[in-house]
């Protein structure tokens, strides 16, 4: 089953390979439409696509596990339906390990691009503990709610942002008795705890030794806890052991990068995926 996906491609442009970007937790393809609009301006030879990954958005109703191997496979067999060969992958948090997952299945990526996401494994959630407040959060509330803006004021209720709760409420759906939220928390607990165990450094760390497959770009938020100061020195040294297969970018700003620095992010993935 085919996992919902927009494409975005550049007034006039004639696009001959496709660039994928894969959300965060308890987000859309949504999130990164403006990265993806920005990029397919500036390379027009790009299709742009944006996916809504397993059990988020409008790709609810996918079987099997709900584990990062899964979410990848959902994206290859998405990845084969396109009308043009993937050339690239981008990915956010979560959306950055499944990214280094999909490496492994999908065959013909050139760039593999991960926005704060550390390859290793997080036992302790580090760096994730807003968004497992959030989950708690979520949790705790019972719906359904009359309109949007009772949803979005019960999240506020609880001392959350109201820039989150909006957000938040983008997963909002209707039913007879009112809105709902849409998203299986238990479901999204599956594939956290899988994203928190998976190990997915000896990926990058063969790609840096054996000089072949994808390039590995690692884009890291220096406010941000998801990497530890080992993590850092890691991914510097395979930087300079693997003659450009591996880079690493540092980013001023906390974990949601692309929010936080969008034209840090968009100079990056001109540099790195421009070719």
């Amino acid at each position: 089953m085919e996992l919902h996906h927009e494409l975005v491609t550049a007034p006039g442009g004639s696009p001959t390979k496709a660039v994928l970007f894969l959300h965060g937790i308890l987000g859309t393809g949504a999130n990164l439409r403006s990265h993806a609009r920005k990029f397919v301006q500036s390379r027009p030879g790009f299709l742009a696509v944006l996916l809504d990954l397993r059990a988020h958005g409008a790709s609810l109703g996918l079987d099997g596990a709900d584990t990062l191997a899964h979410a990848a496979t959902d994206v290859a067999q998405t990845a084969r339906s396109l009308p043009l060969p993937v050339h690239a992958v981008v990915g956010h948090s979560f959306g950055g390990k499944v990214a280094l997952a999909l490496s492994r299945v999908l065959p013909g990526l050139v760039d593999v691009m991960t926005l704060d996401s550390a390859p290793g494994p997080r036992l302790d959630a580090r760096g994730s503990e807003s968004t497992m407040r959030v989950l708690t959060v979520l949790e705790s509330l019972v719906g359904p709610w009359p309109t949007r803006e009772a949803f979005i004021a019960a999240i506020e209720a609880q001392g959350q942002e109201r820039g989150l709760a909006q957000w938040l409420a983008m997963n909002l759906g209707p039913s007879d008795a009112g809105y709902v939220f849409r998203v299986s928390l238990p479901r999204i607990h599956a594939l956290l705890d899988d994203y928190f165990e998976v190990d997915l450094w000896p990926v990058v760390e063969a790609a840096a030794h054996e000089k072949r497959g994808p390039r590995f770009h690692l884009v890291i938020g220096t406010k941000s806890k998801v990497y530890e100061h080992d993590d850092r020195v890691r991914a510097h040294t395979l930087e300079a052991e693997s003659a450009g297969q591996v880079t690493v970018d540092l980013l001023d700003a906390g974990h949601w990068v692309h929010v936080e620095d969008p034209q840090g992010v968009s100079e990056v993935l001109l540099r790195r995926l421009g070719g």
